[in-house]
């Protein structure tokens, strides 16, 4: 049985090359070093998410040596690496931004229009949410409210909401946005193999 981990890239790999076809091998020669060489992927989706440079997720297979990283472990680098399935996880990281901003909206008076986004994920409102979001993180900063505020307006408009809030959240919320996102990157294989 292949045991299966997360990867993600943006339309190319880091070092320029163009993403592999699905089964063919990359070769690190030498040593795979953690954070400094070697081919890494994670064994969750969530883990991966903390270090991706784009919304491609791909499910791959690591073969060769292969070292661990962080404590508890986060990513592995190894000599051999091919992917096994690829997902583009744009829509699945607005989902999982939207959920965890309304996770965390009770920490201020959200305008209207930021709540609709949140709730609907309507695009053609997206700009004027994360303006009315941003008007408001300003005018919260100046109340004293800046932190909670700029963090669920941030989650409004961006796929990073990990970087503004999962960092301060406490052991309880990280596994709860972790659940949320493996869980939706689950789905999103599976509806992307139905087709």
């Amino acid at each position: 049985m292949i045991e299966v981990y997360y990867h993600f890239t943006g339309d190319k790999l880091r070092d320029g090359k163009a993403i592999p076809a699905i089964g063919e091998w990359l070769v690190f020669e030498g040593d795979p070093v953690p954070c400094k060489c070697g081919l890494h992927a994670s064994a969750e989706p969530f883990d991966a998410l903390q270090f991706a440079p784009g919304s491609i997720l791909h499910k791959v297979e690591l073969a060769g040596k292969i070292e661990k990283h962080g404590n508890p472990v986060d990513k592995f680098a190894a000599q051999r690496r091919r992917i096994i399935s690829s997902l583009d996880a744009t829509e699945i990281l607005r989902l999982f931004s939207r959920r965890v901003a309304l996770d965390v909206i009770h920490l201020w008076d959200a305008p209207p229009v930021v709540m609709e986004y949140l709730e609907t994920g309507d695009e053609s409102i997206m700009a004027a949410a994360e303006a009315a979001a941003r008007a408001a993180a300003e005018a919260a900063a100046r109340a004293a409210a800046w932190a909670a505020a700029i963090a669920a307006a941030s989650a409004a408009a961006s796929a990073d909401v990990w970087a503004d809030v999962g960092s301060d959240a406490s052991a309880e919320k990280q596994t709860l946005y972790r659940q949320w996102f493996n869980e939706m990157v689950e789905d999103g294989f599976r509806r992307s193999n139905e087709r």
